[in-house]
């Protein structure tokens, strides 16, 4: 009886023929590109929008309150009250206001445009914040997505963020870490797509085999991600100087990754190439970039006569200026302001923690507090704002901080090093100086990435999407279980982290843990 040899069967012999004859080049091309990208395009930007609004309508719901009788609560009375001032001023502060003006411009210079839009209230003050958080969870999104190359995760990423109580109340906060924390993230995600134009245009190389003219590998061209990674630290670090703990943390991991992208491509010398061809052009994108961008949000200081000691020296002196020589002054005086800002034994303040306790939220922040307030249905009510992590995301953060270590030394799986490496980077340095003032709103920069330290082992968890039936099945159980977790815990919280009116009972039941009072 003759064989009969279906189309299939033609194509699976091609396929396995073109696997056997696969040259060495194609395997570094492939090994270069790595898994592609889902090809549900359109579906995922759809999915996208659709979580940013929703994200959006949760920051922005009820923004105005609460407030201290019309004023700012907490921190807030620094940096709202500076913001109005440089709206008045055009872009800087002429009053030291007891030297409280100790960080760069830029972060109240975006609140003050919330105030210039809707007036001296809450809704002014907050609108800047609200709307940078916002856009925080679609990018957290595209990150997701691109490490795990899967749109589910993505939107459980972005489900997450919406439902993280530190990144929800510094959203609705006219603080400066909110600010920092989107640049940092914005920062991120060009690394990322540096990352990928790297690889990509060494598979080109490959391909048309002139990968190895030189021994250290070819030249890349001009890389508009890394540039744009340097323009977003700049503006970090014109937010708060803890931007340069991300400068170095970032840089240090690009030098990796090229390296790492030569050696996948065949590159006799890839270490020494990545030195010699990506190092001095990195050390522009990265420290050159970021400096001139933080001088330039200085523009308003320099354009003044009043600014906060723009005149503190009027000499020149070499080739420096006197507006350089003085903005030097000026931040000698505000380093030594936060050098000198330690905890004095027995009038620590109420609410200050070390970073020890941050990963897992133990000492959250109470920012507003009011025992008189009606409406909870009973005589006497309680309306309390709390900055506090959301314990199923939070409290998971030490085995989140193990697996993505061994993740990254064991299986040398550069995506959770990267997550753990930015993560790392706004924790750790919080370690050497434990005699200063702390508190746990320094950690809102690494929230975003404690997300995506969770989403990536919840992407092992769902398996793979060629497992079976029943292992994927279970996955997907398990991933919906905990997230449907982390929605509820949420929920339960949203009383404390918006400042509604509860009864004290409710209240009582709100702090699980003593030191949470």
């Amino acid at each position: 009886m003759p064989t009969v040899v279906t189309e299939a069967d033609r194509e699976a012999d091609e396929r396995a023929e073109a696997a056997v004859t696969l040259s060495p080049g194609a395997d570094r091309e492939t090994g270069l590109a790595g898994r592609p990208m889902p090809a549900d395009r359109v579906r995922s930007w759809v999915i996208t929008i659709v979580l940013t609004v929703v994200g959006g309508a949760v920051r922005l719901q009820n923004l105005g309150h609460p407030t201290h009788n019309g004023t700012p609560v907490f921190d807030e009375k620094y940096y709202a009250v500076q913001a109005w001032q440089m709206l008045r001023n055009g872009g800087y502060e002429d009053n030291p206001g007891y030297e409280f003006t100790v960080h760069p411009p830029l972060g109240k210079q975006l609140i003050a445009l919330g105030e210039w839009l809707f007036g001296y209230t809450g809704w002014g003050w907050r609108f800047v914040p609200a709307l940078l958080g916002t856009l925080m969870i679609l990018m957290i999104i595209r990150i997701a997505r691109r490490l795990t190359r899967s749109t589910l995760l993505g939107a459980i990423a972005g489900l997450l963020l919406i439902c993280d109580g530190v990144l929800h109340v510094m959203s609705r906060m006219a603080m400066l870490d909110i600010v920092l924390a989107f640049f940092v993230l914005a920062a991120f995600v060009f690394l990322l797509a540096d990352r990928d134009q790297v690889r990509d245009r060494l598979a080109v190389a490959v391909r048309e085999g002139w990968v190895n003219d030189s021994g250290r590998g070819p030249r890349l061209g001009f890389r508009w991600y890394r540039f744009l990674c340097g323009v977003s630290l700049g503006l970090a670090c014109a937010t708060k100087w803890s931007g340069l703990y991300w400068i170095a943390a970032f840089g240090l991991m690009m030098v990796v990754w090229d390296g790492s992208a030569r050696r996948a491509a065949g590159v006799r010398h890839p270490w020494s190439g990545a030195l010699r061809r990506d190092l001095v052009l990195g050390l522009w994108a990265l420290v050159v970039v970021p400096v001139l961008v933080y001088l330039g949000c200085w523009w308003a200081w320099f354009a003044s006569e009043t600014g906060v000691d723009r005149h503190l020296v009027d000499s020149w002196q070499f080739v420096f200026p006197p507006a350089l020589r003085s903005l030097w002054g000026y931040s000698a005086n505000v380093l030594d302001f936060h050098e000198h800002l330690v905890t004095t034994p027995g009038q620590q303040h109420q609410w200050e923690s070390k970073p020890w306790t941050w990963p897992m939220g133990l000492r959250p922040m109470l920012y507003h507090w009011d025992g008189t307030t009606t409406g909870c249905g009973e005589s006497s009510c309680v309306s309390a704002t709390m900055l506090i992590g959301t314990p199923a995301m939070w409290w998971p953060a030490l085995p989140m901080i193990g697996w993505s270590l061994w993740r990254m030394t064991a299986r040398l799986d550069w995506r959770y090093a990267a997550v753990l490496v930015a993560y790392l980077a706004g924790l750790l340095p919080w370690f050497v100086n434990l005699d200063r003032q702390m508190y746990f709103f320094y950690m809102t920069p690494t929230s975003a990435f404690l997300v995506l330290g969770l989403v990536l082992p919840l992407g092992q968890i769902l398996g793979k999407a060629c497992a079976g039936f029943e292992r994927r099945g279970t996955g997907l159980l398990v991933v919906s279980l905990y997230v449907g977790l982390v929605v509820a815990d949420f929920v339960w919280l949203w009383p404390i982290l918006n400042g509604d009116s509860i009864t004290h009972a409710r209240w009582d039941a709100e702090l699980w843990l003593p030191s949470w009072r």
